[in-house]
């Protein structure tokens, strides 16, 4: 049910996202509580604000209420993905090329599953993480079919 929903909620943004120059980042369709959640995560170059998302918001809800694809009530939620947005898609992990980020894995790569450190490259095949290990820096290369999630590091 809710990889339908997505998917429809999906179709339904991106002609909005695409006039307002802007891009969607995720859309999750979840039940926490009793309650039903809708989020749809946007993002741009220059960022977002709150002016986008409620706009967003609101042409969203005007189509969701046309073409009724979730039949129990829900919240509907329209925002940025925060400082450490999720890369879920290729295009994102090119896009974090020089950045830091935090990896997790399917199965261990030279003992760890999880990695944070500057992303150096990506072929479309493998990431190389510039990863601190003490006191020194290493590389490591992750094969992207073993990646099960990415996302931007904040560094403090």
């Amino acid at each position: 049910m809710s990889k339908k929903v997505t998917a429809v909620v999906e179709e339904l943004v991106m002609p909005i996202l695409t006039e307002l120059q802007l891009e969607l980042v995720d859309v999750e369709f979840k039940k926490e509580g009793k309650n039903w959640f809708l989020r749809v995560f946007i993002d741009s170059d220059a960022g977002v604000d709150i002016e986008d998302c409620g706009t967003v918001s609101e042409r969203l809800s005007e189509l969701l209420d046309e073409n009724d694809p979730i039949p129990q009530a829900y919240y509907l939620e329209v925002s940025s993905p925060g400082a450490e947005r999720p890369l879920k898609k290729e295009k994102d992990v090119e896009k974090a090329i020089g950045k830091n980020i935090y990896v997790t894995t399917y199965e261990p790569i030279q003992g760890e599953k999880a990695f944070e450190g500057k992303l150096v490259a990506f072929d479309g095949q493998n990431l190389t993480i510039a990863t601190k290990q003490k006191t020194r820096t290493i590389e490591v290369t992750i094969p992207y079919e073993k990646v099960a999630s990415a996302r931007l590091a904040v560094v403090f």
